[in-house]
């Protein structure tokens, strides 16, 4: 740290800042010596006891003053310590690497895309000059075009410019005074009391997760999963002696990574559910991966211990083997044997995840206002958005005005997990809240503000930035890419409109139809959106040429005579991975089919025999495969093609045959040629059409 920045920190002149590090035996020639991290916490402890001095004025003396400058006298040194001026001595002065400031006309500032007319109407130039500089730095932009941050400030440097991009900023302070909302304090430790714990159930497909839940919650869920698998993220609360559970249920098909990891993001306690038959599995190591970057307390249950020849032994083994050791082996995994069908063992689970709560201290202030997670989120017919909340701070009620990204309203009603209406929903309690303006995405924050206005102030605000963030993907074209778009543009695109009963379920699917990759064609959702299929769906379909998904929906009324009328197809799913094999065999049935010529034989003439006015036929002896009329032929003298086309007939002695093989001789007379002769040769081929793949 240099000696006038240790003095602007003291409040104190330069000057006696140097007399201070003198009297501590610290040499140093002027204020922008460099001073050991050492001697600044010494001379801010000698410091401290005394008050703080004023502020001293500051003085800027031009950065030409300083280069000119001699070596000065130290009535003029001390002068300019006093002042912070810039140091005059230029050994000192060669480690000044702070830029001189420019006038803030030369400034250009600008908020989200740089657009070729504005930048250079602020640039006081005309916009063909900025196309000009653009297309010596190989970048093509059209007037309108957006171009990218750090191109615009290399250019703007050019002309005497700096051009400062303005990031959005997540500080609503200022919106919240002037909306009348006033910050919530910190939480005092006598505010805080136990919160029940939230736990995720995590592992691989059909270990018997949400069996394991069923038999903890004495409910039954898996029974109205389609395909027996879980599609959604749930969350349950359950009673275990006196005290709160939470647990959420997260899917454990591959598709479903996302929700995984956000189920995990919100828990306090992951619980990795292992069968013992199958053991440890890919998705089983996602979802360690998945706690263990959480940060997350982890549990192992290692499940169907009822199935013969169980061995819950053989489990830990692999779960050492990933360099997680059972705690019962001496380490710090806590690993429960238990049976979702029979029930053993689920009591002894459940008094660990108590303990390892206690052992937690999990804490929350219930007074406050609430804030938490969406868990899950969809638009219900008749309900409209309907948004599962897991409120993680304070207490949700009804009345409150609730805002959650750029979606904000009232609460109207809550529902617990039970489908019982509740008038609040306290820390770790889940609940199905029902008032917002639109389905906000699935992992969102909420927050519940005192003041309407406020929250609808911010909602406009993220609503903005949002869509100015859709604007701001400008599209760069360059030398370097110009063929590969243009190339692009002659790949086949498959359009969809995809439609779910959940925002989550529309993350998961989009995430997997993500994971196609094709050279040969793309895929492009149209939209994606929750709810049942519309005819506002079908017109947009029909207008792009796009086939509507919908997965665990139906149809509004009017929309199968809209699609008849606007021949438009829709596919419905209630299985993900069915949804996923139709639209990945719908894309490689899109692709034509691949044209390949195989070879099938070789014949070389002979002697020519003249049949007739310009007819010749020609005596060959087959070289190699076979020689058929159904075959195309060429005809070949050196490494030049004389003709191209079809046998008109093929003859063994006196009779016509359907094929001549290896060895033997035929006659062949061709369509519409005959300028053949001796020594040349025939090759026969077909053309097969092979299907191509993604």
């Amino acid at each position: 740290m240099r000696v006038h920045e240790i003095a602007k920190k003291l409040g104190i002149p330069s000057k006696e800042c140097i007399e201070r590090l003198k009297e501590l035996d610290v040499e140093v020639k002027n204020h922008m010596s460099s001073v050991e991290e050492a001697a600044v916490e010494l001379l801010l402890g000698e410091t401290s006891k005394d008050a703080p001095a004023a502020e001293p004025a500051v003085v800027e003396v031009p950065a030409e003053t300083v280069e000119a400058a001699p070596e000065t006298v130290d009535a003029e040194a001390d002068v300019a310590e006093t002042t912070d001026a810039p140091d005059l001595d230029e050994a000192e002065t060669a480690d000044v690497d702070e830029e001189p400031e420019l006038d803030e006309s030369k400034i250009i500032r600008v908020k989200g895309a740089v657009v070729v007319r504005e930048f250079a109407k602020s640039l006081g130039i005309r916009p063909n000059k900025v196309i000009a500089e653009l297309m010596g730095m190989n970048v093509f932009a059209a007037i309108t075009d957006k171009v990218d941050v750090e191109v615009g400030k290399k250019i703007a440097e050019k002309f005497g410019f700096r051009l400062m991009h303005e990031k959005r900023t997540t500080d609503h302070r200022p919106v919240l005074q002037k909306a009348g909302e006033t910050e919530e304090k910190e939480d005092a430790p006598e505010d805080l009391v136990p919160r029940p714990p939230v736990v995720t159930f995590l592992g691989h497909v059909d270990h018997g997760k949400t069996s394991l839940l069923d038999r903890i919650r004495s409910a039954s869920v898996v029974d109205g999963e389609h395909g027996g698998i879980t599609q959604h993220i749930g969350a349950y609360t359950v009673d275990v002696d006196t005290r709160h559970i939470t647990f959420l249920d997260t899917p454990g098909h591959s598709a479903f990574t996302a929700m995984r990891a956000r189920g995990a993001n919100l828990t306090d306690i992951a619980v990795i559910i292992i069968a013992c038959d199958d053991g440890i599995m890919p998705q089983t190591r996602e979802a360690i991966q998945h706690a263990q970057a959480a940060g997350v307390s982890m549990m192992v249950a290692i499940n169907k211990i009822d199935l013969p020849g169980a061995n819950p032994d053989k489990v830990k083994q692999q779960l050492q083997a990933e360099g997680l050791t059972p705690e019962d082996w001496g380490g710090e995994i806590v690993c429960c044997a238990v049976s979702a069908e029979t029930g053993d063992g689920v009591d002894h689970l459940l008094e660990m995840i108590l303990l390892q709560a206690d052992v937690l201290e999990l804490k929350s202030n219930p007074t406050r206002r609430a804030t938490g997670y969406v868990v899950e989120s969809s638009l219900e017919p008749g309900m409209g958005p309907k948004v599962n909340v897991l409120v993680t701070q304070g207490t949700l009620g009804i009345g409150n005005f609730v805002l959650c990204g750029q979606y904000c309203g009232k609460v109207r009603a809550l529902i617990n997990d039970h489908g019982i209406k509740v008038k609040s929903a306290g820390p770790s309690i889940p609940v199905t809240c029902l008032g917002l303006s639109g389905v906000p995405e699935a992992g969102a924050e909420f927050r519940v503000y005192a003041n309407e206005k406020a929250a609808r102030t911010l909602a406009e605000d993220a609503g903005s930035d949002q869509k100015q963030e859709k604007l701001s993907s400008a599209r760069k074209v360059s030398l370097d890419n110009l063929f590969e778009q243009i190339e692009g543009d002659r790949r086949v695109d498959l359009k969809i409109v995809l439609k779910a009963d959940t925002q989550g379920s529309i993350e998961a699917i989009e995430h997997a139809l993500g994971e196609i990759k094709s050279d040969k064609i793309s895929l492009d959702t149209v939209l994606a959106g929750t709810g049942n299929i519309t005819v506002n769906d079908v017109m947009l379909a029909s207008a792009s040429n796009a086939v509507i998904v919908g997965f665990h929906v139906g149809k509004e009324p009017g929309v199968d005579k809209a699609t008849r009328h606007e021949g438009v197809e829709i596919r419905l799913h209630n299985v993900i991975y069915e949804l996923f094999d139709e639209v990945r065999d719908s894309m490689s049935g899109m692709l034509s089919p691949e044209m390949r010529e195989a070879v099938m034989g070789l014949a070389e003439i002979r002697q020519t025999f003249s049949v007739g006015k310009g007819n010749k036929v020609a005596g060959c002896l087959v070289t190699q495969g076979t020689v058929s009329p159904k075959y195309k032929v060429r005809v070949r003298r050196g490494d030049e093609v004389l003709f191209e086309g079809n046998i008109q007939s093929l003859k063994h002695f006196q009779d016509s045959v359907a094929e001549v093989r290896e060895a033997q001789e035929c006659g062949i007379r061709l369509e519409k040629f005959s300028d053949f002769d001796e020594g040349d040769f025939l090759e026969f081929y077909k053309l097969e059409e092979i299907e191509q793949t993604l």
